[in-house]
């Protein structure tokens, strides 16, 4: 699989942690992997962990077959830390279907914690009412207690000593299924890697975006320079010419010098002050100061300004391209996939329209 485990996404993450919605999605197709598996008379599922579950190019979960292997399915073999074991395991040396329910309940505590907790361990917090500490830090505020009281007592539920009290995938699924989050989003979208379908047809600007490359971003739009800029209406009588141009132009330079040398904060101040002048119109000085502000964190007002790059110029692919960023920014993710669509088509249109000019 192309995007690794689920180990890697919830313990060893690079640039975000894994999303609620996204850990609620995992565990509903895991349930739903479990219950066909079973239909299929394959329910023993052996040392089901974080590392049998990848994410394929679309980002969705998948349950690797490692774990029905012909020599597994006697119910012998099972290699997961003693403290992960299902108790029936230590007694018998067998594994059995609720064995895997078992597990099942060792992967909602990683999901729920962000952390491999021994069950053990799990069980005394949720007896002595410390929920809060099994939480993960990174969800603050993705999440209402109900969904996490829910989510614990799933676990709870799955890790009975006796085998026969736990749930079976069914009932799981049927639990999970109210629980689901922002159901709309890809799961790519939620998980915030590049969909491979589409980085194919993206061009480099494109691709740029979909991974919230800044740097990349910005050496293409510095390469590009006013070109866009052609056509734009700036009507000057020729006294503002004599008496403002010069000024005007000359505090552009010196922001444009800013932007090329990456000092973005003096960008700002330089390009908001050829703004304020007002004597000009650029869309490219927009969408300057739109990636100033978000290599300086503040994507509200490089949204803003990507916004009003698109007013000045309603078919400028890259005043898409940067509201696609802005929006990722600051978690809007459907509405970002949504841009970044639109930038895709108004870049292949003026392509299109350039070769038929030639």
């Amino acid at each position: 699989m192309s995007n690794e485990t689920l180990s890697k996404h919830l313990f060893h993450w690079d640039t975000q942690p894994m999303k609620w919605a996204m850990r609620l999605r995992v565990v509903l197709h895991l349930a739903q992997a479990l219950d066909y598996c079973t239909s299929k008379g394959r329910d023993l599922y052996h040392d089901l962990n974080a590392y049998r579950i990848l994410f394929d190019e679309d980002g969705n979960p998948r349950l690797s077959s490692f774990g029905l292997m012909k020599n597994s399915r006697d119910g012998k073999s099972y290699s997961t830390n003693l403290a992960f074991t299902p108790p029936e395991y230590l007694k018998t040396g067998r594994v059995t279907p609720e064995s895997v329910i078992y597990s099942f309940g060792t992967l909602l505590l990683d999901l729920l914690s962000g952390k491999h907790i021994p069950p053990s361990h799990a069980l005394d917090l949720i007896r002595d009412r410390h929920i809060q500490m099994l939480t993960d830090s990174c969800l603050e505020g993705q999440f209402c207690d109900g969904d996490g009281t829910e989510l614990v007592r799933l676990a709870s539920q799955c890790l009975q000593y006796e085998p026969r009290e736990r749930p079976n995938p069914i009932v799981l699924i049927s639990a999970l299924i109210p629980l689901q989050k922002e159901i709309d989003a890809p799961s790519h979208v939620l998980m915030g890697i590049p969909n491979c379908v589409q980085l194919s047809t993206l061009s480099p600007l494109g691709e740029a975006c979909a991974r919230k490359d800044l740097t990349a971003i910005h050496e293409i739009i510095e390469s590009v320079g006013y070109k866009d800029d052609e056509g734009i209406a700036n009507e000057l009588s020729f006294q503002m010419w004599t008496d403002q141009m010069q000024e005007t132009l000359n505090i552009k330079k010196k922001g444009d010098i800013a932007f090329q040398q990456k000092n973005f904060r003096a960008a700002i101040e330089s390009y908001t002050q050829f703004i304020d002048i007002g004597t000009m119109i650029s869309p490219t000085v927009f969408a300057r100061r739109s990636l100033s502000y978000l290599m300086s964190d503040m994507p509200g007002e490089a949204l803003s300004d990507a916004m009003q790059a698109q007013v000045i110029s309603p078919v400028w692919h890259i005043a898409s391209y940067l509201q696609s960023v802005a929006l990722a920014s600051i978690g809007m993710e459907t509405e970002a996939q949504a841009a970044l669509k639109d930038g895709t088509t108004l870049e292949a249109k003026k392509n299109s329209a350039a070769t038929t000019r030639k």
